[in-house]
């Protein structure tokens, strides 16, 4: 069996050798923010699925702040995890709050995300199925204990038929550059 490590490694590898991510670089060693980011989250938000949801948690990965800010552009309540303080969330509605060097300013620290209604984790991997694959530690990897449908954003480099090893968690929707792809539940 191929571990997660190993599919983790192949999709950075694909990602840089193919030119298809931006800063931070390297990849390797993060949900990648790749190329094309900004269309898949515009593809997602969307979907009738997310356009019916009006407070999400959004991951603070650099791959969703395309997210962030159209969800705050067009008035959704997000949850993002915070950075310093494990178990709190910042709960921004202000479009200026989407990048994590602001929501010291423009969101407000609280430990439970009232009114989620639904999760945006990034990605490494996701296969055809919706078995997610993170970066292997973090928020993501704890996993969310709230019974929320998850979503995610990806590039097709990172798009697996199957994945070969454990996934972190399964995903409804997948965001892509061009399209929506729903999974199986």
């Amino acid at each position: 069996m191929t571990t997660a490590g190993a599919v983790r490694e192949q999709v950075w590898d694909d990602l840089i050798g193919r030119q298809a991510c931006a800063y931070p670089l390297p990849p390797h060693g993060h949900c990648p923010n790749f190329t094309h980011a900004k269309k898949a989250a515009a593809q997602l938000l969307a979907h009738p699925d997310l356009t019916a949801r009006h407070t999400l948690i959004v991951g603070p990965e650099r791959a969703l702040l395309p997210l962030r800010q159209q969800a705050l552009k067009v008035g959704k309540t997000l949850y993002v995890p915070h950075q310093k303080k494990e178990g709190w969330y910042w709960r921004v509605t202000d479009p200026r709050g989407a990048r994590l060097s602001t929501l010291p300013a423009y969101g407000e620290p609280t430990l439970t995300p009232d009114g989620a209604q639904a999760a945006v984790l990034a990605c490494v991997a996701v296969d055809l199925n919706g078995a997610r694959l993170g970066k292997g530690f973090g928020w993501g990897a704890r996993g969310l204990p709230l019974n929320l449908p998850e979503y995610t954003l990806a590039h097709p480099l990172m798009l697996r038929e199957a994945l070969p090893c454990p996934a972190d968690s399964h995903v409804h929707l997948i965001g892509m550059p061009d399209r929506v792809l729903t999974c199986p539940p």
